[in-house]
């Protein structure tokens, strides 16, 4: 179960992160919700018949979702034109398609009598995830970028002022760390 947690902290904390021009969030938002449901739609039912037809496990399929949201996070890390629309489906849908994998794999390694708590147990990997790749990381990172930026300008911050940034660099060392430890958590 300790390798579930980590796998799903590793991949699910990462796929929270978000990173998108003010004027456009609600069409990102709306897209990554969308293609959200369209991954756990075709995750639960292609890991069954995945299974049942060429006997390809469920953790192999976990392992693939987490490598495609690597290829999301890079694409918003290096700020590739006009791929932010195809990574927010990307990190949507790979969002979407772990927990139900999630929930085949502990109900198939542990049984059913203790699934339910093993699964809430491990639904804490979510906010860890999101709180240690979000606020911690990304948060700082963003921060140190809009600093950069702010003395570049010749400008010092005042007390209270806002940070902010522009640009790639803002979010990239964060994205690029996210794909990292998505790649890690398909290692594991």
């Amino acid at each position: 179960m300790l390798i579930l947690f980590i796998v799903m902290t590793c991949g699910d904390g990462g796929t929270l992160t978000a990173a998108y021009p003010t004027h456009s969030i609600s069409i990102f938002i709306s897209l990554v919700t969308i293609w959200n449901y369209l991954g756990r739609v075709t995750s639960g039912f292609s890991s069954e018949v995945l299974l049942k037809k060429y006997k390809f496990p469920c953790p192999l399929l976990l392992t693939l979702v987490l490598l495609l949201s690597c290829v999301g996070h890079l694409l918003i890390a290096f700020g590739i034109p006009n791929c932010l629309y195809f990574a927010s489906v990307i990190i949507g849908f790979c969002s979407g398609a772990q927990w139900p994998l999630f929930f085949a794999i502990v109900s198939e390694i542990f049984g059913l009598k203790y699934c339910s708590t093993l699964i809430n147990v491990g639904g804490a990997a979510s906010p860890i995830g999101a709180y240690l790749l979000n606020v911690k990381m990304a948060d700082n990172l963003y921060d140190a970028e809009a600093l950069k930026q702010l003395e570049a300008l010749g400008r010092v911050r005042k007390a209270g002022e806002d940070l902010t940034c522009e640009g790639v660099n803002c979010y990239k060392l964060a994205f690029i760390i996210m794909a990292a430890v998505a790649l890690f958590g398909s290692l594991v």
